[in-house]
């Protein structure tokens, strides 16, 4: 392990993991042998098996960070534990009579249930179909459960509705089953839902975050935060004023097009809850591998960035609705990025990092200033209920 190398981050890691100084070469002060302890620290902290400390549910435990991933194999892969499962992708692969299909869940809470760019609606059908387009899927058919409070305007459902059957045709999907169910009046927020997506898959093409190597190339489709950031602009708690809206889209039809165009894609991850930071983190702890970003090359636009300063967090842990994290063969980067560009979704495509084998199973950040810093996944969300 290059000392030289490792040191800029790996004393911010020292600092961070509270890690002692002092003494001389090759003793607890030694800068090399600090970095190690910090690694193995790190690296014995995620082998731990994981365990849920908290008595009760907190928000955190939705946040899509290390509550989420502990609670998510603590408690539900431990009990439905199965090789379906196991990977905990976007999507289920499955074989139904000798053909492979894909099938993802989500439920939205989002608050508001309206806001620029879109709604619920949308929002849930685009995600829906998005789960399974980067697993490399076409999206043929989703389900959709209404959870809808007592006294909720007809109004407003009708136009929810209108937003999901318009969403639907643009990703050419069909809404083919479902159910309502009504609960009392202040037992929800309007209302919810949950949806399901089964798509089919190629027979002879397989991704996972599992297959990513060193000397991949990592891309993201386009400028991250916007959904994030407009949703809590929208809720009103901040004076900022921004010409900003959700980026919610479908990206089955952006993914085909890079599969079509580059054999050597890896992997696809939309970058929902936790941002690209925690869709980045799966990839180094799934392959064991270090994913190395360059802060300047992640594309924000001017107004994200700026309402991030203010509340104190940073873009890559930011929820988006229409951008993905691609991982392609290293010598492909630059097909891809010109697959990603020639349609409309993908025209602020970017490489953004590559893929290295030391550290595994950590993200680096090399910063605008010249440092490089590691991005963890964070415990819980700055930005509660956005998806």
């Amino acid at each position: 392990m290059s000392t030289e190398r490792l040191a800029p981050w790996a004393e911010r890691a020292v600092s961070e993991h509270g890690a002692t100084t002092g003494g001389g070469p090759g003793g607890p002060g030694d800068p090399g042998d600090r970095e190690q302890r910090v690694l193995d620290r790190i690296d014995k902290a995620r082998r731990r098996r994981p365990k849920v400390r908290e008595d009760r549910i907190t928000s955190a435990h939705g946040a899509g960070g290390k509550a989420t991933q502990t609670l998510v194999e603590a408690v539900f892969l431990d009990a439905f534990r199965n090789p379906a499962l196991e990977p905990l992708g976007d999507a289920a692969e499955l074989t139904v009579g000798g053909e492979r299909v894909a099938m993802t869940t989500d439920s939205f809470v989002v608050s508001p249930l309206f806001f620029p760019g879109g709604d619920i609606g949308d929002l849930a059908v685009n995600g829906t179909v998005n789960d399974l387009a980067v697993a490399g899927a076409t999206p043929r058919y989703l389900s959709c459960g209404f959870i809808i409070e007592e006294g909720f305007e007809v109004a407003d459902l009708r136009s929810i509705v209108s937003s999901m059957t318009a969403a639907a045709d643009a990703a050419g999907v069909a809404l083919v089953t479902g159910d309502t169910k009504v609960v009392g009046k202040g037992s929800g927020d309007g209302c919810y839902l949950n949806t399901t997506g089964i798509g089919t898959l190629d027979p002879d093409r397989a991704l996972g975050v599992h297959t990513v190597r060193p000397g991949d190339a990592v891309l993201v489709s386009g400028p991250v935060g916007d959904h994030g950031v407009t949703i809590m602009l929208e809720r009103g708690e901040l004076d900022i004023d921004a010409d900003l809206e959700s980026d919610t889209a479908p990206l089955n039809g952006l993914c085909r097009g890079l599969l079509d165009a580059v054999p050597g894609v890896r992997a696809m991850r939309d970058a929902t809850r936790g941002g690209v930071a925690t869709v980045l983190n799966e990839v180094a702890r799934a392959a064991q591998v270090s994913v190395v970003v360059e802060e300047d090359a992640v594309p924000v636009r001017e107004e994200v960035r700026g309402a991030c300063e203010l509340l104190g967090i940073d873009p890559l842990y930011v929820a988006c609705e229409g951008r993905f994290v691609a991982v392609v063969d290293g010598a492909q980067a630059e097909t891809a990025v010109a697959a990603l560009r020639s349609q409309p979704l993908g025209a602020g495509a970017r490489v953004i990092g590559h893929v290295g084998d030391d550290p595994p199973g950590l993200v680096l950040l090399k910063t605008g200033f010249g440092g490089t810093r590691i991005v963890d996944l964070l415990v819980g969300d700055p930005l509660p209920r956005i998806c």
